[in-house]
């Protein structure tokens, strides 16, 4: 499968487009846009590589990560997968919103389909497998192509960094665990696509990154 990488929104949240290029079916992880300029900017994306959304999926739920679900949503007619322990996040988005002063007030975002980790998500001939690493949030998830070497984290593992812990829901401790245990266990070639910033790999976070050494 292929991965193209769109950046939306005040926090430069990574929106993830991963596709079957035989079929051209695709999966959206983390619609990230915060305005109709970005969703124009996104539809058109989809639009030129003549992709056919699936699959909407959330890595967490987070106000950066979800702005652009209900434009995804509706314009696709696709419903939410996300797992179970980040609902809580989905019903205080308005409150997300506000904690971060951004002019928005998003409505209440409700899970259609809980995923969970283990989970296979087919797109086309390609598959994600659901990877759960809490920590960022209690239903942090990432998602694993075996096949083609790589891995989407969300705000689990950046290039050189982990996720921040001190939101609700949050725990250090398990974050590391996770990410040790469940990313760091993947192939070294690995490429991570993370929630922000730019890719790396699994190899190249197991030597430097000071968070998990």
């Amino acid at each position: 499968m292929q991965v193209i990488t769109l950046q939306f929104n005040n926090f430069a949240v990574n929106t993830y487009i991963v596709y079957d290029p035989h079929t051209h079916i695709c999966a959206i992880i983390d619609p990230g846009m915060m305005n109709s300029r970005e969703e124009q900017a996104f539809a058109k994306v989809i639009q030129d590589n003549n992709l056919k959304p699936e699959h909407l999926i959330n890595t967490h739920m987070h106000i950066d990560h979800v702005m652009g679900n209900a434009f995804t949503s509706g314009k696709y007619d696709l419903r939410l997968k996300a797992h179970k322990d980040d609902e809580i996040l989905g019903s205080r988005v308005k409150a997300q919103a506000q904690m971060f002063g951004l002019p928005i007030s998003p409505k209440e975002i409700s899970i259609d389909t809980y995923i969970d980790a283990g989970d296979i998500i087919k797109i086309g001939e390609g598959e994600l497998k659901v990877l759960h690493v809490p920590g960022h949030s209690p239903g942090s998830i990432a998602l694993y192509d075996a096949i083609d070497g790589f891995v989407i984290t969300g705000d689990a593992l950046f290039a050189g960094s982990i996720g921040r812990t001190d939101l609700p829901g949050g725990s250090g401790p398990q974050l590391i665990k996770a990410i040790r245990t469940n990313l760091l266990t993947l192939p070294p070639a690995t490429v991570v696509y993370p929630g922000h910033g730019p890719a790396t790999t699994i190899a190249a976070e197991m030597s430097d990154n000071p968070f998990i050494m």
